[in-house]
């Protein structure tokens, strides 16, 4: 009959049992970090009023970085895009428009609108993080809207009633005049 182990051999779990533990740990934190942005809190300029006419250019932008890797505080499609960046790109680039690249700061900046009123071109928030504003992306119509979810994707077109995304949906903002 083979020994039990002793309460002290029990209680001391491995050394690599400890490092896999620590880089759990770790992958955790940058996963929660998501794409809340680097950007530090600054004063919000007002809605910029984008020309309504720019919507398509603003969709044709975002769908043309489809597949561009996801990278945690990226704004730029050669190192890849976060969230805030994805959208502080597409709009810089089809629109002029300078953003933050916060999720925050951006939600703040655009006129809220009622998720029924939802046009292409226009923002959706979701609370990923626990935290308001913690993920965005651009509504391309048909209820998808694209963005760069998280470490390790890619950008790409998720629905707004994927369970996941119905259940943390946050709020519609556009940086369009009306």
């Amino acid at each position: 009959m083979a020994a039990l182990p002793s309460a002290a051999s029990r209680a001391d779990p491995p050394a690599g049992w400890r490092a896999a533990r620590a880089l759990a740990a770790g992958l955790l934190c940058l996963w929660l970090a998501a794409c809340a942005g680097p950007g530090a809190r600054r004063p919000v300029a007002a809605n910029p009023n984008i020309d309504p006419a720019q919507r398509t250019e603003v969709v044709m932008t975002a769908l043309s970085l489809l597949d561009t890797r996801y990278r945690y505080g990226g704004s730029q499609a050669r190192q890849g895009f976060d969230c805030s960046g994805l959208v502080k790109y597409v709009f810089g680039t089809a629109a002029g428009a300078a953003l933050p690249h916060n999720t925050e700061q951006i939600a703040r900046m655009s006129r809220p609108v009622p998720r029924s009123e939802l046009q292409a071109g226009d923002l959706v928030f979701f609370d990923t993080l626990g935290r308001p504003n913690s993920h965005m992306g651009i509504y391309l119509g048909d209820g998808r809207f694209i963005n760069a979810p998280s470490t390790g994707g890619q950008v790409r077109i998720d629905r707004l009633d994927n369970p996941y995304y119905r259940r943390h949906f946050q709020s519609v903002g556009t940086l369009f005049a009306r």
